[in-house]
């Protein structure tokens, strides 16, 4: 490998080399060597790159539909980061599929074990928080009737941006087909609570019947708004979205 000198920069392939910007840097090198695509698709000692290269395009092809499915719990929510961090936990959760040869396994497989589900639940899609150390109070969601149930809450326990003075909760009923990658999403009506709120209990219920038939996944959603001149606006800050989910149920 070797510098390039001069005014002029070259980019690309010229004459058996490649010039490219390396670092900030601009160098040079003799072109070939590597792998190509026939090479990875018909080698034995590519076998390896063939299976995690199978198994990521999975699990990008899943990240995609989630995101899309959660735009109603992440709109004005821009973390640059989470792309990322989906992608690697969904890597990690299809390792846990116990059915599958390796280079076939999903993410639906490993959600089968109770490893896969916590791997799952326990995964911040707000990074910075999560609902139950936002709400501070008993969550549960029953699947018999498809209610969640708030309990011993107290407003004053809520953890409030400064600017806040409401927020905003609704919950979700997520049915996702992972041989299809097709998804329906279910929400519950908002609630909208300001700090002078004195209930202690809420029940939240979809707005229709769920008749879902593949994995489930309950999302719950906080947003903050702030009231100026009568008016409710949502903050855009990092702390002004939280999203979990609360369970997995095949």
């Amino acid at each position: 490998m070797a510098k390039q000198k001069g005014i002029i920069k070259l980019s690309g392939t010229l004459e058996g080399v490649n010039f490219y910007i390396l670092n900030g840097k601009p160098v040079v090198r003799k072109a070939g060597g590597g792998f190509n695509g026939e090479t990875i698709k018909t080698k034995d000692n590519m076998v390896r790159v063939r299976e995690n290269s199978s198994e990521f395009g999975h699990c990008s092809k899943v990240k995609k539909q989630l995101r899309l499915a959660l735009l109603p719990f992440l709109t004005l929510h821009h973390d640059t980061g989470l792309h990322g961090r989906m992608v690697r936990m969904l890597q990690e959760l299809k390792n846990h599929d116990q059915i599958s040869e390796r280079g076939k396994r999903t993410i639906g497989n490993g959600l089968q074990t109770e490893a896969g589900r916590k791997l799952f639940t326990d995964f911040n899609f707000t990074e910075s928080w999560n609902i139950r150390n936002t709400l501070n109070c008993d969550i549960n969601y029953n699947p018999s009737d498809y209610t969640l149930t708030l309990s011993r809450f107290d407003i004053s326990k809520v953890k409030f941006p400064a600017s806040a003075t409401h927020l905003e909760l609704k919950f979700g009923l997520l049915s996702f087909d992972f041989d299809n990658l097709k998804y329906t999403m279910i929400e519950s009506e908002l609630l909208q609570l300001n700090k002078s709120n004195t209930l202690t209990n809420f029940i939240l219920t979809p707005k229709e019947q769920s008749n879902a038939t593949n994995q489930s996944f309950v999302f719950c959603g906080v947003r903050f708004h702030q009231e100026i001149s009568g008016e409710l606006y949502p903050l855009k800050g990092d702390d002004a979205i939280t999203v979990s989910c609360l369970g997995v149920y095949p």
